[in-house]
């Protein structure tokens, strides 16, 4: 089976909807979902890996090894949350070169300073627009893969305004970047008024309880953005779903029992005929020799 490409993908899909993968597991359900590719965000990946909040705690190799793990779990392209690129223009190539070589699809990077921390929190603070226009062509230039698509996320909205997040936004897609993503529009209003800004494929990122409203895909794929992010939306429901599990254990009603998913389904998810057919097909000369 042939991956097709993230370009390929923004071609034929009107908006691309990713919804967020934070392990190997929601992966293969979303790819099981029939959905075209996967969001991997820092967001829902260090909360369910760590247990941490998303503000800045752990750095590309903790996240890295989440990615690669979702990453083989699934076939389907990825797109995943760069960060900063987690320094400066040489962490920016290195970051580059790692997820390439996992085989992701597309990144994101943002310009937040260090510490940076989830796009919908207070007390977020700003590199210079110059500096990660630096960082988006260090960026273009380390791709091996001229299909990775690379594209620029500014948080200025909730810092300096959405005046300076388009003013940023122009200014990185001047640099050269693939594609455009502004952080935290505060209302159906300026959701629409940054879809029609620029001649660039842009994403909008529908993260629940964040400050930007939530919008069906077609409603914000008529706005014009052709990405559309849900990264938190699994990562939530199974927060939730684990919660309840143990309250009625605890309380011994035990009246959740037999409302998760079978155990048929389970190990399809997790394909064990395929290993199962490995067995078989490497034990058939075992005791002949």
């Amino acid at each position: 089976m042939t991956t097709p490409s993230f370009r390929a993908l923004l071609a034929s899909e009107r908006p691309l909807v990713l919804p967020g993968a934070h392990d190997a597991l929601s992966a293969r359900l979303i790819e099981q979902a029939g959905f075209k590719g996967i969001f991997v965000g820092g967001f829902a990946l260090v909360g369910s890996r760590y247990g941490v909040p998303d503000i800045g705690l752990m750095g590309f190799a903790e996240i890295g090894a989440g990615v690669r793990d979702i990453r083989e779990a699934c076939r389907l392209p990825l797109l995943v949350d760069a960060d900063d690129g987690y320094g400066d223009v040489k962490n920016v190539t290195r970051t580059v070169h790692a997820y390439e070589r996992m085989g992701v699809a597309a990144l994101f990077l943002e310009d937040q300073a260090a510490p940076k921390r989830c796009g919908h929190l207070a007390g977020k603070a700003l590199v210079p627009a110059g500096a990660m226009a630096d960082k988006i062509r260090a960026a273009l230039a380390a791709r091996e893969n001229p299909e990775t698509f690379i594209i620029a996320r500014t948080d200025a909205r909730t810092v300096l305004g959405l005046d300076e997040a388009l003013r940023r936004g122009e200014r990185y897609l001047k640099a050269g970047a693939d594609g455009l993503f502004i952080e935290s529009p505060l209302s159906v209003a300026e959701l629409a008024i940054v879809g029609r800004a620029f001649d660039a494929p842009q994403l909008a990122s529908m993260l629940e309880g964040g400050r930007t409203p939530i919008l069906r895909p077609s409603e914000l794929g008529a706005m014009g953005f052709r990405i559309v992010i849900y990264g938190t939306t699994l990562l939530m429901r199974a927060a939730e779903a684990m919660r309840l599990a143990l309250d009625d254990l605890k309380s011994e009603r035990m009246a959740l029992f037999g409302t998760g998913m079978g155990f048929d389904d389970y190990f399809r998810l997790t394909r064990l005929a395929d290993w199962a057919r490995i067995e078989d097909d490497f034990r058939r000369g075992q005791g002949n020799s």
